[in-house]
């Protein structure tokens, strides 16, 4: 009945929709929590729409650390309830929901000692393990000893760590994960608009009964009517609840996450490692042919937009890893680096952010609107669920249950057969395997898609890049599927080459821009304006690179 599929008439017919029909819920921002929350008021039966400023996962959905964890640093913290419900999420993803996007991950957590904290650590994998319940997609903790570590994760210093206990969690692309929620509210009803900027409240009386937004695009302002507006902007919860005059229950305080990208050479381990620091965790996560090192976790009260990565951010991660890690990771390998922004629920501005929960705060802070704020990108579906049982209150009718724990996301359906037919989709469509596989755990069954779109121009079968695995069809696909409005879009969040490809992929500019500008129906000045406006966002991030490891 309705299509996944996010493409330029898709966003015509949608902002046609937001201008005359009257919604059940609206959702403002495109985030995961605001695309779980679309999903789950979609697939209970309500009437939704979704309207996000700039991109879908344009902040910090796109800057995560990549993982999805029960959070094993947060037992220390007796944060039981929080580990159960992350672990509970991630066993679902992995084994139901999302198997195509959500990969399990094996992870080492070396040891320096050879009994106490063997001991110790091994019980609180134990417990970890534990809390995930009966259902378990991914197998339990195992102890490691100092001849094997010295094997298979070489560079582990065999001096100071005497072993290590491996357990896992599971690694996901939460840009692309976060897309395809979007594309599965879609594909369940709801009328989903990216480049909509929300700019006041529509009321009668106190009660709120829609808003108020523009189309970034055209300029026009659209009146769009819903009886319950939902309100998920992450880390611009404070600044709009001001501009809409709503005092919230809550504020949100701001966290920096840093990551640097290592080339695959840099760390000689089979699996990744976890750190445990002064501060908090550092993670060495393998990201297919590179490391992903990382995070900080520092308080920040800067410009939302574009947080950059400093000196102070390189160093700590660096010198973190090198305590263990011998070679010593070297400046001059570092290939990229990122930073987001973590949504931390606090009632006190002067809090430290390592000692906020990551718990989620859901609100209702005037009539007919609701807000949510906090959590972790793990339980955006509880989350999305939480907030529309509160909005559901507004309807004033008997609203259905959340089904979000049986609705799998697009692409999940069907792909366990497709793993297994890898060599004969290969020989069909003239791919390698390694390429057929690549599609797979991005695409799902949608590759099916991706795949027509090759069988009718062979061009699109090329890599974009030789040292990078994404084909030019899948360059196509992001602005024929997937809702991508401009080179930025494709290189930070459809893609991943903004921070893979060297030099922030400025080089593959001009192509991507050859490849999408038909799609999306691009005048000569449309084009030009796209690929200055990504020339801009790459210079501030290799500026502020240059500068980080200058001074590092």
């Amino acid at each position: 009945m309705f299509s996944s599929s996010l493409d330029t008439e898709q966003r015509d017919e949608a902002l046609a929709c937001l201008a005359k029909d009257q919604f059940d819920v609206l959702v403002i921002g495109g985030g995961v929590t605001g695309v779980g929350a679309a999903l789950d008021a979609a697939s209970r039966g309500l009437k939704v729409a979704l309207v996000e400023a700039s991109d879908i996962a344009s902040g910090t959905s796109s800057r995560s650390s990549k993982l999805i964890h029960g959070g094993l640093r947060y037992l220390e913290q007796y944060d039981f309830k929080l580990v159960r419900e992350a672990l509970h999420e991630r066993e679902l993803m992995v084994s139901s929901l999302a198997p195509h996007l959500v990969k399990p991950l094996a992870f080492f957590y070396p040891l320096h000692e050879k009994f106490r904290e063997r001991t110790y650590v091994g019980a609180g994998l134990a417990l970890y393990d534990a809390l995930r319940g009966f259902k378990r997609a991914l197998p339990g903790h195992k102890h490691i000893s100092q001849k094997k570590i010295a094997e298979i994760a070489p560079s582990l210093r065999p001096d100071i760590v005497t072993g290590a206990i491996k357990y896992f969690d599971a690694q996901v692309d939460d840009a692309r994960h976060t897309m395809m929620i979007a594309r599965t509210a879609a594909r369940h009803g709801a009328v989903i608009a990216t480049g909509v900027k929300v700019e006041s409240l529509v009321k009668d009386g106190k009660r709120v009964t829609g808003v108020k937004a523009r189309d970034v695009e055209t300029g026009k302002l659209i009146t769009i009517k819903a009886t319950a507006t939902v309100m998920c902007a992450g880390i611009w919860s404070d600044q709009l609840h001001e501009s809409f005059g709503i005092k919230p229950g809550y504020h949100v305080t701001m966290s920096k996450g840093v990551h640097i990208v290592l080339p695959k050479s840099a760390i000689k381990s089979t699996e990744g490692i976890i750190l445990k620091t002064e501060k908090s965790v550092l993670f060495l996560i393998p990201w297919a042919n590179q490391w992903l090192v990382g995070t900080t976790d520092t308080p920040y009260t800067e410009d939302r937009s574009r947080p950059l990565a400093d000196r102070s951010d390189v160093e700590y991660i660096i010198n973190e890893a090198n305590k263990v890690l011998k070679p010593k990771l070297k400046i001059n390998e570092v290939i990229g680096v990122y930073a987001g922004l973590r949504p931390l629920v606090s009632n006190n501005k002067d809090s430290e952010t390592t000692k906020l929960s990551r718990e989620h705060t859901v609100d209702r802070s005037a009539p007919g609107f609701v807000s949510i704020a906090g959590g972790k990108y793990t339980t955006y579906r509880v989350m999305g669920k939480d907030v529309i049982d509160l909005a559901g209150v507004e309807l004033r009718r008997i609203v259905a249950d959340s089904v979000t724990n049986k609705v799998p996301i697009v692409g999940a359906d069907g792909y366990f057969a497709l793993v297994q037919q890898v060599d004969r989709i290969a020989e069909e469509s003239g791919l390698s395997p390694e390429s057929v596989r690549h599609l797979l755990n991005r695409y799902g069954s949608l590759i099916s898609e991706v795949l027509e779109l090759i069988k009718h121009d062979s061009k699109l079968a090329k890599p974009v890049t030789k040292d990078l695995p994404y084909l030019k069809a899948e360059i196509y696909y992001a602005a024929s599927h997937e809702g991508a409005r401009s080179i930025d879009d494709v290189l930070s969040r459809r893609t991943r080459l903004a921070f893979e490809a060297p030099n922030s992929a400025m080089d593959l500019v001009d192509d991507v821009a050859a490849i999408i500008a038909p799609v999306l129906g691009w005048t000569a000045k449309q084009k030009k304006d796209s690929i200055n406006a990504y020339f801009d966002i790459a210079e501030r991030e290799i500026e502020s690179l240059e500068e980080a490891l200058a001074s590092a």
